[in-house]
């Protein structure tokens, strides 16, 4: 099997720290008839918070990562039962969340090393960098811009040792974000 056959075409990851516009930039690709798997982690947080659950961040961090990861597996196992072929963006995809076990330093379980080499993406992710004048917290975003900065290094470095190729989206409005992703992927022509 080459390296290649590793990673599956129509998966694409988009990441990025906490609060870089991933969401937008999503949303924004849906719009023009994309579809994306959002990301489990912000629906973790508002499930446990709405039943005064552990299973969060600045709670039990393990078991939030554990979550986590569970989910993940299954909007991934989700996808290919309805992959219709086309390309499929992520909010996210299953390095982010050994990314976040690096962050918080906490032990790599056997689960998540198996899962980040079997469940693999589009050898091309795109990632988000910090951008301070967008950055907002929110009930769910608690982390400070320094935070958000941590973690966009640490994604990068975790995608990059397994052997993903990171393309930085540049800062620039929502539909030249979306122009600039669909134009590296061949969706649509670039200039």
């Amino acid at each position: 099997m080459t390296d290649h056959e590793l990673f599956r075409k129509d998966f694409i990851v988009i990441t990025g720290g906490p609060g870089a516009g991933k969401t937008t930039l999503l949303n924004e690709l849906q719009r023009s008839g994309y579809p994306y798997v959002p990301e489990v982690a912000r629906e973790i947080i508002q499930a446990e918070m709405s039943y005064d659950g552990d299973a969060l961040p600045w709670k039990k961090a393990i078991k939030y990562r554990d979550l986590m990861l569970d989910r993940s597996i299954e909007s991934y196992h989700r996808a290919l039962s309805n992959r219709s072929g086309h390309t499929l963006f992520f909010d996210r995809g299953i390095p982010d969340t050994l990314a976040y076990t690096n962050l918080i330093r906490a032990p790599i379980s056997e689960r998540l090393e198996s899962a980040v080499q079997k469940y693999r993406y589009n050898k091309q992710v795109f990632i988000l960098p910090p951008w301070k004048e967008i950055y907002q917290t929110d009930s769910e975003r608690v982390q400070d811009f320094e935070e958000a900065l941590a973690t966009y290094h640490i994604l990068f470095e975790t995608y990059k040792q397994l052997d993903y190729e990171l393309i930085v989206v540049p800062t620039l409005s929502v539909d030249q974000r979306a122009a600039f992703v669909l134009g590296h992927v061949g969706l649509i022509p670039t200039d």
